[in-house]
Order: structure tokens, then C-alpha cells, then sequence
């Protein structure tokens, strides 16, 4: 990929990031804890009063899904307009270009890291101590930081030759709240079984509810395909980056 020499590079393209992001916002990073507590609580509201019967600790089992499902669409967003907001940078500055969706992507883990906090204080809230399989949780945030890392290459690749891409991605973005499994359990049937198990988002949701929720491990074949998916999808970022990329000084 890149040698040692640009970890200089890639560490303060973070930074960059997480600063501009955060500029002149009285709250700070605190927003990185208050959307995801209003979205809990109006669909908890929703779920619960509305239209009572949703699962049990529904604020608990909503939050399993709306943290890894805030992490995806904003660092696929950000990663797939990062080498636009950056064209100055890649036109005259020699690095490797892949580094710049990949810093995008990372810096909105410093985000995940903050609700993953919020996440694990709700689950001690509720009186689901600490066990031995918490120890898969890394590998599950992990594998779906790989999973991002590649579409952000792809997509951002995409966005330097045709700008619709970005507003199809956000598009998609909306689409998919509802496609994954953030608010509700998919119910018992084979008619949708395909869009839950080969979708490495929703084995990411069903992983953290496995660990948090019933304290067991999940089972090897989600972990399987979860890491299957995204290594295969970080292999088909980095290979469509590279083919693309000689296009893209004509193009910013």
C-alpha cells in the first residue's frame, strides 16, 4: 500500500477531519452523543407508545443498531466526497491518493469511539455485566471499519468522474435505514432471508445484539461472513481506486 513515511500524512488528514468538522459548534463533540440519544429516544418513544409490542430494552436493542448504522452512512458519505474536498491536496502534493477516503473513513471513528462508549454504559445500565465474549466486539468494529475503508475507495474514485454519486450514496444511505435491521427484529421468514445474510452491516448489528443482549458469542458463520465480505470489499476498493485514479488530475 504506502510505506511508514506517510503516516505523517494519513494521522493529520484525521485530524483535519475530526477539527473542521467540530469548527465554530459551541457543543463540540458532544453531538457525537446527542444524535444518537434523540433518535433513541423518539423512536423508543415511537416503538413503545405509539405502537407498543417492540422487543424488550428497546432503547438497549436500538442502540445495537444505530451506532454501527451512524458510522457506516457518515463515513461512506464523507469518504465518497473526501477527494473532492481535498483536490487541492491531490493535485499538488505526490502520496499515495488512496490515503485521503481511507483518513475520512478514520476520522469518524473517533466518533464511533464515542458512542460505542454510549452504547456499553446503556448495556451496564441494564444490568448486562461484562463477559468473556465483549472480547468480539473489536473484531466486529474492525471488520466493519474494513468494510467502509472499501467503499469510501470506491466510491470516491466514482465521485471524482461523476458528481451525482455522492447525492445517490446519501440516497442510499436513507434507503438503507430502513433495509437493515436498526429498529425492528426481521421476522421468521425465508422471503427476505438474503437481504439479512449476505448484508455484512446487518451481520454487524446482529453480532453487537448476540454479544450485548444475550451475552453469548455470535455464531461462526456471521463472524465468517461479516470478514469475508469485508476483506473482499476492501480488496475491490483498492482495485478499483488504482484503475480510476489516473483520471483524476483531468477531473478535479
Amino acid at each position: 500500500m504506502w510505506s511508514g513515511e506517510y503516516n505523517f500524512v494519513l494521522q493529520n488528514l484525521v485530524l483535519k477531519d475530526f477539527r473542521i468538522r467540530y469548527r465554530n459548534m459551541s457543543l463540540g463533540v458532544f453531538w457525537s452523543l446527542l444524535n444518537p440519544l434523540v433518535m433513541m429516544a423518539v423512536l423508543t418513544f415511537v416503538f413503545t407508545v405509539v405502537l407498543p409490542g417492540g422487543q424488550p430494552q428497546f432503547p438497549l436493542f436500538l442502540l445495537c443498531g444505530l451506532v454501527p448504522f451512524n458510522f457506516f452512512t457518515t463515513a461512506w458519505i464523507s469518504g465518497t466526497t473526501s477527494l473532492i474536498d481535498n483536490a487541492n491536496l491531490v493535485k499538488r502534493v505526490p502520496f499515495p491518493r488512496e490515503i485521503i477516503p481511507v483518513a475520512s473513513v478514520l476520522s469518524n471513528t473517533l466518533h464511533l469511539l464515542i458512542q460505542i462508549a454510549l452504547l456499553l454504559s446503556i448495556t451496564l445500565w441494564y444490568g448486562k455485566g461484562v463477559n468473556i465474549h465483549w472480547l468480539w466486539l473489536p473484531v466486529v468494529w474492525i471488520m466493519e471499519v474494513v468494510l467502509v475503508c472499501g467503499m469510501a475507495l470506491v466510491f470516491s474514485a466514482l465521485n471524482v468522474y461523476t458528481r451525482d454519486i455522492r447525492y445517490m450514496v446519501e440516497s442510499a444511505s436513507t434507503v438503507l435505514f430502513y433495509l437493515v435491521p436498526v429498529f425492528y427484529f426481521p421476522a421468521d421468514s425465508q422471503r427476505f432471508a438474503l437481504l439479512y445474510k449476505y448484508n455484512p452491516l446487518a451481520a454487524v448489528i446482529f453480532a453487537q445484539r448476540f454479544i450485548l443482549m444475550e451475552g453469548i458469542a455470535p455464531p461462526a458463520s456471521l463472524l465468517w461472513r461479516l470478514s469475508v465480505g469485508s476483506i473482499l470489499m476492501l480488496g475491490a476498493g483498492f482495485l478499483a481506486f488504482r484503475r480510476l485514479k489516473r483520471g483524476f488530475y483531468n477531473h478535479l
